[in-house]
């Protein structure tokens, strides 16, 4: 089932993007969130937009969100899509789920344009947001630096 995000859902949503911090360059954070961090996060992301959990057999296995994509004025018809995936929880079809019912929301909103920003090579991500029409619309060529080595990232657009 795909729901609202819950306060509740700190801890193990934590847990989840805590496996990207620590193993992956999914995410270009580095030092692992503690419980009130995803709390905070989640208080105030979904007071302004919607975040969006998949819970199967009453576990959370993934989630996704937008969030403001920059802060400046003018960038208030903008937001950032985020998905994450409980390891282990890859092609399922959750991904599909979730990102079709966060666009399902967004579209309720004064929203205008939905950015992702991806680490290149993640074929996966780059495969679920071209299949709901997200074009690729940059390349930073080494950009980001983690886990000693130099990363790629790119944005894919989807208008609205």
């Amino acid at each position: 089932m795909i729901r609202p995000v819950q306060r509740k859902d700190a801890r193990t949503l934590g847990e989840i993007y805590n496996y990207y911090i620590t193993r992956t360059v999914a995410s270009f954070e580095e030092c692992a969130l503690e419980t009130r961090d995803m709390e905070e996060r989640i208080q105030a992301i979904s007071a302004a937009y919607p975040w969006l959990v998949w819970e199967e057999d009453g576990e959370v296995l993934g989630y996704a969100y937008v969030n403001t994509f920059k802060e400046r004025f003018a960038y208030r018809f903008s937001v950032e899509d985020t998905i994450y995936l409980k390891c282990g929880c890859e092609g399922r079809g959750a991904g599909k789920k979730l990102l079709a019912a966060l666009l399902d929301e967004v579209k309720k909103m004064d929203i205008h344009a939905v950015v992702s920003c991806i680490t290149i090579p993640n074929e996966r991500s780059v495969g679920l947001h071209e299949k709901f029409g997200f074009a690729k619309i940059a390349h930073f060529r080494e950009i980001g630096f983690k886990f000693n080595r130099w990363l790629d990232v790119g944005y894919w657009e989807l208008m609205l």
